[in-house]
Order: structure tokens, then C-alpha cells, then sequence
């Protein structure tokens, strides 16, 4: 199975989460489980995404990873760019639309707050798992199994300790041979 991570952050050389979270994703892969990491900032810069490339990328995935912080409940705005310029009718979704159908869609994502804020009877009222709904709509648009996601709560005040479990979690995670699908166990 080859995993490929769409990492999605704006500052990476700032983050602590998601610079960590790619670093255990670049050394989780082997020879029979390959995990490639791609920093769609660094090669998009101005958000001039090669489509011909995205989809490539794509196309020789089994797993495809969106990793990225959550802003304001939502993702980076390269995510939607992304989104609008390479899932596109006839080669992601529509009648011909079958490139990605059947692939897994794994979204890693690093909310700031801890996750008791997520909770139905939290602070904010909803689950992280309910604010990606979104992105589940997606996959099932374009046919992928959409697993649950790797979520990373409390970005702002996470320990070392406790960032180096998770990042040692994630890469296990994205090397799993079998991934839940969202609702196997919620």
C-alpha cells in the first residue's frame, strides 16, 4: 500500500505539531509500505497548484492523507484551492469521474484547543469528527473510503511527551494495514 500525505501547512518552519506529525510521516513508510510527504506550501507557494502533478501524486496512492491545523473550525486556505483546482468532474467525481474511487482519505488534523472542547456538551458544541464533515461529503463524492481521522487536540498546549506519543501514534496509524472507516466506532 502507498500512503501519500498532503501536508498542509502555511508556516511549517513555525509549527511544532505538524512539522513533528511530517517528520514521523517521512520516517513511518518501508520498502512494502511506502509513506511519501508532500508540502503542498513549499511547492505552491502562490497557490498555482500543477494539477497534472496532483493528480499523479494521487493516482499512485492507496492512502491519501490531508494533514493539516484546523483555523476558525475550517482548514488552510491552499486545502480549498487545492480542492477546487484538482478534484475536478470527469477525473475525480461525474460519470467518468473514477480516479480516486475506492483509495482510503485520511485527514490528519491538529485542533488548537483540547479536545474536552469538542465534545457535544463542550465549549464548542460540536466533535472534531462533525466540523470535518465537509470532507467526508467530499470522499463520498469522489468515491474514497473515508477513515477516521487522526486528530491531534490541544495543538496550543501539548507537551513534548505527549506530542512525541502522538507522532509515534501517527506513524503507526499511517502504516496500518486496516484503517476504521468514520462510524465503525462512533
Amino acid at each position: 500500500m502507498n500512503t501519500t500525505v498532503l501536508l498542509f501547512h502555511p508556516n511549517l518552519a513555525a509549527s511544532r505539531i505538524n512539522a513533528r506529525l511530517a517528520q514521523a510521516a517521512r520516517g513511518a513508510g518501508t520498502p512494502e509500505r511506502p509513506v511519501q510527504v508532500r508540502d503542498l506550501y513549499a511547492l505552491y507557494p502562490d497557490m498555482r497548484i500543477d494539477v497534472a502533478a496532483e493528480h499523479a501524486a494521487l493516482e499512485a496512492a492507496d492512502r491519501i492523507v490531508l494533514q493539516l491545523p484546523m483555523y476558525w473550525y475550517s482548514s488552510p486556505a491552499l486545502v480549498k484551492q487545492w480542492e477546487d483546482d484538482v478534484l475536478t468532474h470527469g477525473w475525480a467525481y461525474g460519470s467518468t469521474g473514477t480516479a480516486l474511487r475506492g483509495k482510503e482519505l485520511l485527514l490528519a488534523v491538529s485542533p488548537g484547543a483540547p479536545a474536552d472542547k469538542y465534545r457535544r456538551d463542550g465549549d464548542y458544541r460540536y466533535r472534531v469528527t462533525d466540523l470535518l464533515r465537509p470532507f467526508q461529503a467530499t470522499s463520498n463524492l469522489i468515491g474514497t473510503r473515508f477513515v477516521t481521522p487522526f486528530v491531534t487536540a490541544g495543538a496550543m498546549s501539548i507537551g513534548d511527551a505527549e506530542l512525541a506519543a502522538r507522532a509515534e501514534d501517527y506513524a503507526a496509524y499511517l502504516t496500518a494495514t486496516v484503517l476504521p472507516a468514520l462510524g465503525d466506532h462512533e
